[in-house]
């Protein structure tokens, strides 16, 4: 019972239109952060390598491109 329970949650959390991805591509990842009272949006890009989970509770890591 509390697994149905949170699979309708979970369907109520997630968007309409999720982009897709796979391993190895390359993504642009927008953060906000807080700091006290402004919020500003910090854009990280890197190179998707694991994928993980699935539905709402899906994760990535994405390791960081850096030149230099």
């Amino acid at each position: 019972m509390n697994f149905e329970i949170i699979k309708e949650l979970e369907k109520e959390q997630l968007k309409a239109e999720v982009p897709q991805f796979a391993t190895g591509d390359t993504v642009r990842v927008h953060n906000r952060i807080k700091e006290g009272t402004r919020e500003r949006v910090q854009i990280f890009e890197g190179t998707v390598i694991k994928i993980q989970g699935g539905g709402a509770r899906t994760t990535f890591t994405v390791r960081k491109i850096s030149n230099g």
